[in-house]
């Protein structure tokens, strides 16, 4: 073929508009196998545009094999195959993407509050720790110390944890973690304790390494510890302090309870303390951790009480544990942002993050009443709210003929986004249907809205 000739715009390169031209014209057919492309210097002449903007669109369909270049003789098509042609001509049989629907109101729990978030002062402080030499090399490989040494100080000051900066691994959430750690204990505990309910995201990171897995009853109340005696598992993992999904929170007797058949079982207690800080009636408790680290790998985060998206988390693990984990992932790479660990540490340093978290607190227990207040005035006897002294969001039993998917279908007709229950469950269920409500991310006046839409949804 002689000549081209294109209407190119200015939206885009014009290399690329070239080449695509050309492309199209062979995929199509159009340019068949051994045809002659015009020179470099004609076809420029032809669109009107500089030699380079046409050599770079050839050699970009050189890359590609699309076309040869034959010395002096110039650029041929070249020979492609009918089934990649065929292929490319066949309309996509995937239906389009719905769009996901909008919400007025989204009682997701997870999410944090975005206006009292301290941007300003963490993005000063993350400049500056771009001024460091470090920031531009690979971190720490289980961790930056100087996070961890910020760790060690806090976790004795809040929680009662008494470590060391070697004990501390940083990695980049919780169920990462538990997944390293899965690798490590599976040889020596093939089974594992999980509370019913549970968190299903540490549920499936265990199913993942085949463990089996054994129920420990959690009611509104608490946990069953009773049932421990006939338990073949010398691993555990519970969440002791805010007990999620009810909220319950371990008494002093059941934590020695806890830490007594760890010791007479030779086994681990896994405590995910995930969002501790916020408790709004007493002091936070004291981590399990505290009373005996020997038997217990604690792990936290700052997804819950900072923000999910810097994704920060960390485990205290016990000294017998420590070397083992270390020589296990030697060499695989730090996966939490070394950025993100030294802007942390410099936060926590300045005495930010202690600022941070009773602001937070305060502005929680706020949202957190004025949803039990709006749920109470609008459902009164027909709810039953748990959870509302600590956490992020609370459950609300529905004394209804309809089905907790029913529920939540007919809350998304009105515009409202709430969340099921029953997948935290392994083996027991509920009478009546139970839904979660986060409110972290809300205003007053969307928490207020929302129930108002609950209520009209969910009359009888």
């Amino acid at each position: 073929m002689d000549d081209f000739i294109f209407l190119l715009t200015e939206k885009e390169a014009k290399y690329k508009q070239v080449y695509q031209q050309i492309k199209a014209l062979i995929m199509q057919g159009s340019l068949q196998t051994d045809d002659s492309l015009p020179s470099i210097r004609k076809l420029a002449d032809t669109l009107q545009v500089s030699r380079n903007t046409t050599l770079t669109a050839y050699e970009q369909l050189v890359a590609e094999g699309y076309i040869r270049g034959e010395g002096r003789k110039g650029y041929f098509v070249n020979a492609l195959e009918q089934v990649f042609l065929k292929e490319q001509e066949q309309p996509p049989t995937t239906q389009p993407k719905k769009k996901a629907a909008s919400y007025l109101v989204d009682f997701r729990a997870g999410a944090v509050d975005q206006q009292h978030f301290p941007m300003k002062t963490w993005r000063q402080i993350a400049n500056q720790v771009l001024q460091e030499s470090t920031c531009y090399e690979y971190g720490e490989l289980f961790g930056e110390s100087v996070l961890k040494e910020q760790l060690v100080q806090y976790l004795l000051q809040a929680r009662g944890v008494y470590t060391t900066s070697d004990n501390i691994v940083i990695g980049s959430s919780t169920q990462q973690m538990l997944l390293y750690l899965g690798f490590l204990l599976k040889e020596s505990f093939p089974s594992i304790l999980l509370e019913d309910p549970g968190y299903d995201g540490a549920r499936e990171a265990f199913q993942l390494h085949h463990f089996e897995i054994e129920s420990l009853p959690v009611m509104e109340t608490g946990a069953q510890l009773d049932i421990l005696q006939n338990c073949q598992s010398r691993l555990m993992y519970v969440t002791p302090s805010h007990h999620f999904p009810y909220g319950v929170s371990m008494s002093i007797q059941q934590r020695q309870t806890l830490i007594q058949w760890a010791q007479q079982v030779d086994g681990y207690i896994l405590e995910d303390d995930y969002d501790g800080e916020f408790r709004y009636t007493q002091q936070p408790f004291p981590a399990l951790a505290s009373i005996d680290s020997s038997r217990v790998i604690y792990l936290g985060t700052f997804s819950k009480s900072f923000l999910p998206g810097v994704r920060l988390s960390y485990m205290v693990l016990p000294n017998a544990l420590v070397q083992p984990y270390k020589e296990r992932f030697a060499h695989f790479e730090q996966n939490a942002s070394s950025l993100h660990q030294r802007t942390m540490a410099q936060f926590m340093a300045q005495g930010e993050w202690t600022r941070h978290i009773k602001r937070m607190r305060l502005t929680y227990k706020q949202k957190m009443q004025h949803l039990v207040q709006e749920l109470q005035r609008h459902f009164g006897q027909q709810i039953t709210v748990l959870g509302e002294q600590s956490g992020l969001y609370v459950l609300v039993k529905i004394k209804s003929p309809l089905s907790e998917q029913q529920l939540i279908q007919q809350a998304a007709t009105y515009g409202v986004k709430v969340y099921p229950t029953s997948p935290f469950f392994i083996h027991q269920k509920n009478e009546e249907p139970m839904l979660q409500l986060g409110f972290s991310k809300l205003a007053l006046e969307e928490i207020k809205l929302g129930i108002e839409l609950l209520k009209e949804a969910w009359q009888p």
